[in-house]
């Protein structure tokens, strides 16, 4: 016998069938039958044997009526079976069956004629189950009805994400026709970019089995392409009896709504941090630039890819705003960006004096004391918003697309401006935005203007104060003089600390170091009326515990007012240092060759205070001598003990200085941080022989800087 050609790259079609088949014909258990023309059973299924409780031995060969039916039903079912075999009609409906145990079961039939080739006729009935098909008809309507009208998307792919099934809701989602889906990929369906990751989690589930739920998505679809929309996508992988892979099943719902409910959530918190950090971060100091610096790092990059802050020039010269008619004239005072641009170089850097044409969004706020949002910027916008055409075309090229002009509006006066942009954030400003960017200028508005009042105030404070202290006398008998004043920092109002270098008779030489307790133009004042008093009791050859009573009583009608002072005379020809204390930080005294020492002074109370006498304490300060009086500006400070600081003062008098002038020099450079609150005022002298006071001498040299 010749063995048939094996051809392999036919497949065998009954190959890959499972040896076990599951479906809904095993679940419904439907029993074969089939009868003769007679109506002897001729054959009996296993499904028959389960249905009937019969065995196959004990049905074939019998008659069915008697077998099955009940004596009652006998007539009636003989004449339909007749009517099946004469016909050749089907017969299809329920029927009350006699089980072997004794018990009736309502049988679902189909019954139908089958003939041979020899032309003999045979009946063949199929037969379930009646509850069991009820049940299944019941899950499959069901089913239908929540795959065909619930509102949840549900889809079911292939293992090359092909769509095989889709329900109406989602293909209503995606705004594509079902017929459209059948056969095509979830790219094809949805080619935006938003929708790549929810194919990379489709394959994920494919490949591991393991199922996603609540995945969320979100973009654009043809249902509705001018919106954005969330989805919340669970992912199933679909397995036949033997965990192979079938496809997946997905379960989509729109969740738009819950979306952007969470997202303007998420934008009030952001509004809540803003504002708790502008807060607590604008406003630290009274410094006008750091503020304006300060409100340009709060706003960037959590609200703008820029920012700048411009304030009108007339306010920081006069704190008035301009009246007159044409430009304002604004000065810069912050710029930032999130990262580098060539926007930048669009906007004018801080410290320059600039104009905006009318149609500047910072011209106009100013014209019309509120905001303009541009959510949008195109052609002759974006003109619009650029001081010229070459910053129009880096704006252009940085990709700026949105802009926003907030007037700085303090005390019902505008000060200012603040504008902002984006470029590599695709969002465009929105009206919370634009209420945000409001908030944030509102409270940043008042913080400068303080500065800038402030700013005034230490100013008129601070020529006060310098035209109220000496020019120091270009020589002394038998002393080298260097006086130093500095104020404290811009953010912190002048105080009253003073120095005077007074000329005597005999010469001798008057040397006062004072501080009055306060700051601004009250205590500045009070200074200068305690620095003419000194003056003018200095010329009346007074003892200097003398002159400090004499200066108590008048502080005390300068209520509230007190100070500190320190008061020597100096007499060149006997070598003699005369000195007395107001509760003033004592003197240093340095010595050629030994270590410096604070004097040991009676301390006495402050001026104004009353009721304390005060003492004169004599020494030696023989030429190469140094004296050092100072205020407390130079040594205290908010964190060090005193002790700590004044040993530090001792260390630095130790190394001899060519001159007094680097004494100065150096104790203000180690000493006095460059953010200390105090002001500082500082005289120290060094004794000279007589001769050595001649005006052709370097050593006679005085320099007071203020």
């Amino acid at each position: 016998m010749r063995r048939a050609k094996q051809h392999p790259e036919r497949a065998d079609p009954l190959a890959g069938a499972a040896a076990d088949p599951s479906g809904l014909m095993d679940l419904l258990g439907v029993a074969a039958v089939l009868l003769e023309a007679d109506g002897r059973i001729d054959m009996w299924s296993p499904q028959a044997e389960e249905l009937f409780g019969y065995a196959r031995s004990e049905a074939v060969g019998q008659y069915a009526a008697p077998l099955l039916l009940h004596p009652e039903h006998h007539d009636a079912v003989i004449t339909l079976f007749a009517e099946v075999m004469e016909t050749g009609r089907g017969w299809a409906g329920a029927f009350p069956v006699r089980h072997k145990d004794g018990s009736t079961r309502m049988i679902e039939f189909r019954n139908m004629r089958l003939t041979d080739n020899l032309g003999d006729h045979y009946a063949l009935g199929l037969a379930t189950d009646r509850n069991t098909l009820r049940q299944v008809e019941r899950d499959l309507a069901l089913s239908n009805r929540l795959v065909t009208q619930a509102p949840i998307g549900l889809a079911v792919l292939d293992t090359d994400l092909r769509y095989l099934a889709i329900n109406p809701a989602l293909a209503a989602m995606h705004g594509v026709p079902e017929p459209d889906h059948v056969g095509r990929s979830f790219r094809e369906i949805l080619p935006g970019e938003p929708f790549r990751g929810a194919e990379a989690v489709m394959r994920h589930v494919l490949a591991s089995g393991i199922p996603v739920v609540e995945q969320q998505v979100v973009g654009r679809t043809a249902a509705d392409p001018e919106n954005e929309h969330a989805w919340s996508l669970s992912v199933y992988r679909l397995e036949d009896h033997h965990g192979q892979a079938l496809g997946i099943a997905t379960v989509v719902a729109d969740v738009t709504d819950r979306y952007e409910a969470a997202k303007k959530a998420d934008q009030a918190q952001r509004r809540l941090r803003l504002m708790a950090n502008s807060s607590a971060r604008i406003g630290t100091t009274l410094e006008v630039e750091r503020t304006a610096r300060e409100l340009a790092d709060v706003v960037v990059p959590d609200l703008a890819d820029m920012v700048a802050v411009d304030l009108l020039d007339s306010v920081l010269q006069t704190g008035r705003t301009d009246v007159e008619e044409g430009p304002a004239l604004f000065r810069a005072l912050a710029v930032k960006t999130a990262y580098p641009t060539d926007a930048a170089q669009a906007i004018v850097p801080p410290g320059r004096l600039t104009t905006y044409h009318a149609d500047h969004p910072a011209s106009q706020c100013i014209r019309t004391r509120r905001p303009l949002l541009i959510a949008h910027l195109e052609g002759r916008e974006l003109s619009r918003v650029a001081a010229d055409s070459e910053a129009a075309r880096l704006l252009a090229r940085a990709g700026v697309h949105t802009d926003m002009a907030v007037p700085l509006i303090a005390r019902g006066q505008v000060i200012g401006v603040m504008g902002l942009a984006r470029a590599r954030n695709p969002l465009p400003f929105d009206e919370d935005d634009l209420t945000l960017a409001c908030e944030l200028a509102s409270s940043a508005a008042l913080s400068i203007d303080n500065a800038v009042l402030h700013q005034h105030i230490r100013s008129a404070a601070e020529t006060l104060q310098r035209s109220l202290l000496p020019q120091l006398p270009p020589r002394r008998p038998g002393l080298q003089v260097a006086a130093r004043y500095r104020p404290a920092q811009a953010f912190h109002e002048v105080g009253g600390d003073w120095y005077d270098v007074i000329p005597l008779g005999g010469d001798r030489t008057a040397l006062a170091v004072g501080d009055v307790m306060g700051s601004g133009i009250p205590a500045a004042t009070t200074m200068g009326r305690l620095r003419t008093a000194t003056s003018t009791l200095a010329y009346l050859d007074l003892e200097p515990a003398r002159i400090l009573t004499h200066l108590d009583k008048i502080t005390r009608d300068l209520d509230p007012y007190i100070a500190t002072c320190v008061y020597a005379v100096y007499d060149p020809h006997r070598a003699q240092l005369h000195v007395a204390s107001a509760g003033h930080l004592p003197p240093v005294l340095v010595r050629a060759d030994e270590r410096p020492e604070l004097l040991d002074l009676p301390t006495g109370t402050p001026l104004g205070v009353g009721g304390v006498p005060f003492e004169t304490t004599t020494l030696d300060l023989v030429p190469g001598d140094r004296l050092v009086l100072y205020t407390d500006g130079l040594v205290e400070t908010r964190h060090d003990p005193i002790d700590e600081r004044l040993q530090d003062l001792l260390g630095l008098l130790a190394p001899a200085d060519r001159s007094v002038e680097e004494t100065c020099d150096r104790l203000l450079r180690q000493l006095r941080h460059p953010a200390d609150h105090d002001d500082v005022a500082l005289l120290v002298v060094r004794a000279q022989p007589l001769a050595a006071t001649d005006p052709s001498s370097a050593a006679a040299a005085v320099h007071t800087e203020t």
